[in-house]
């Protein structure tokens, strides 16, 4: 009985608890360095460019990291691309065959573009990413299933609609995301710019189940209970700049609330590094006009911050959590009468 227990608590902590702090000992500077050496390499030879990226580094998390960089520094997401896919499986989604059909093509599309142009859509970056660290002897996998953005219909997002990567380091997996990492594309314009976010490499899998759900179960990395699609639907808007900053976005669990006046939404997170409190602002929308306000409290103790805001009037607001100039959170508040 006793060594039951060992082995599942042993499973258990080796599941859990997977993120970059485990390697806080190590200085990704020679990967990053030698990433970024290789701005004009093309992908007609995947193992030479594995071999350039990781034989002159001494531990995995080092190589991989250098092909994570690579990738996420010299890879366009090409957001034009990812519409039209995105229409065409809408389009197609209640007929097999012809479904089927597109996603055939829509591959070879995709990986030609990949290849000659380096552009691509998440799927692109996350099999490039495998690619690269199976040259290098290294376990890595493409995880399917669903992302949330701001800019998601959550109230029609039927189909699967975004790719990342789980690769195991010492033994343990380690979520990221090389798409949302390598930049940001406007959805306006379906211009990309490269703007790298190393909140993604090797994220904390509780803050990364807040907008990415994967098909299979065992891809949450998570202890205890995984969330319900329900409830992933239905979780706040976290922005990329949390990850940055965030450790955990712990309470809300929801986007929408229902508040009295004078009564408090109450946020609460664990963050990477302390912050100045004097940092933390709301911008609060009605509809009409956004105004950009202090809460009403604000406690930092250790790295431990509780944020709360009381609504003195009646109406429906979309409250915004900055950090500095950096959006972070997004939830909707409805305030009736007492």
């Amino acid at each position: 009985m006793k060594l039951s227990l060992a082995i599942l608590l042993f499973f258990w902590f080796v599941k859990g608890f997977t993120q970059i702090s485990d390697f806080k000992h190590i200085d990704f500077k020679k990967a990053d360095s030698i990433a970024l050496s290789y701005p004009n390499e093309d992908l007609t030879n995947l193992p030479e460019l594995s071999f350039k990226l990781t034989s002159h580094l001494n531990t995995d998390v080092e190589r991989f990291r250098a092909i994570y960089r690579w990738v996420c520094a010299n890879i366009k997401n090409d957001y034009s691309l990812y519409l039209k896919n995105k229409h065409k499986r809408e389009r197609f989604k209640d007929d097999s065959i012809k479904f089927k059909a597109w996603n055939t093509d829509f591959r070879k599309r995709l990986f030609n573009k990949l290849l000659k142009k380096k552009q691509t859509i998440c799927t692109g970056y996350a099999y490039l990413v495998k690619v690269l660290a199976d040259l290098s002897d290294l376990k890595c996998e493409i995880i399917q299933g669903y992302g949330r953005v701001s800019t998601t219909d959550t109230k029609n997002l039927t189909l699967p609609n975004h790719s990342w990567n789980a690769i195991k380091l010492n033994g343990r997996w380690y979520l990221c995301d090389p798409t949302w990492a390598s930049g940001i594309p406007n959805p306006a314009t379906n211009r990309f710019t490269f703007n790298y976010n190393d909140g993604f490499f090797l994220a904390n899998p509780k803050l990364f189940a807040v907008n990415h759900f994967p098909i299979e179960q065992k891809w949450w990395l998570l202890e205890g209970e995984n969330p319900t699609f329900d409830e992933f639907l239905n979780a706040p808007v976290i922005y990329g700049n949390a990850y940055k900053t965030l450790e955990l976005h712990n309470t809300p669990k929801y986007m929408h609330h229902n508040l009295q006046r004078f009564q408090n939404l109450k946020l609460q997170y664990q963050l990477k590094a302390s912050i100045d409190p004097k940092d933390i602002w709301l911008l609060i929308d009605n509809g009409f006009q956004s105004k950009k306000i202090k809460p009403t409290s604000v406690k930092l103790e250790n790295k431990s911050l509780n944020i709360e805001h009381q609504f003195n009037r009646k109406g429906f607001f979309d409250v915004h959590l900055y950090i500095e100039e950096d959006l972070i959170s997004t939830y909707t508040i409805k305030v009736g009468n007492n």
